[in-house]
């Protein structure tokens, strides 16, 4: 029996909006937050969790529908949950949700995920709260608005390491 993939569908990141992104991340108080690699920095549009392989051919078409790049900006720094923040995100604003409604829509009739109950907040996370540490009251930087739009939308398996999880794309589609 081959062993379940830890899957998810992303909103890939150009370069420059990567770049800043992981700058903030590593501006970020380090005795407080651990960065995320650059490599690593996305907008997850649906958790599929553990998935036998054989999802994956069931995933692809949905992931390979999609052939459009909304308009975005990354908007203001975060703390989530707000209650008792564990990720310094950025949000990212614009029609985004229109983008993961379709992709959750197909996911859900393919068979493969049940959607979350709470409402989609397209962010991306820049740094994680190191264990043991007091989550802060507000975010500690501020970063300047850049418009984007997304290169590809991708079907990744996380793999979870000691160091952090490394993600390995499966399926990608191009937007334009």
């Amino acid at each position: 029996m081959e062993r379940p993939l830890r899957l998810f569908v992303a909103l890939d990141l150009p370069d420059d909006v990567r770049d800043a992104l992981a700058a903030a991340g590593r501006d970020a108080d380090g005795e407080r937050w651990r960065p995320v690699k650059p490599e690593a920095l996305h907008v997850t549009l649906a958790f599929l969790g553990s998935r036998p392989p054989g999802d994956v051919e069931k995933i692809a078409p949905v992931v390979l529908a999609e052939t459009r790049a909304p308009e975005l900006t990354l908007g203001d720094v975060l703390l989530l949950p707000p209650r008792r923040a564990r990720v310094l995100t950025v949000e990212v604003r614009g029609p985004l949700a229109e983008l993961q409604a379709r992709v959750s829509a197909g996911l859900e009739a393919a068979g493969v995920y049940t959607p979350e109950a709470r409402p989609f907040r397209a962010h991306v996370t820049i740094a994680r709260l190191r264990p043991r540490v007091r989550p802060p009251r507000a975010a500690p930087l501020d970063l300047a608005p850049m418009a984007f739009r997304g290169p590809s939308v991708t079907l990744y398996v996380s793999r979870l390491h000691p160091s952090g999880a490394t993600y390995e794309p499966l399926v990608k589609a191009a937007l334009t």
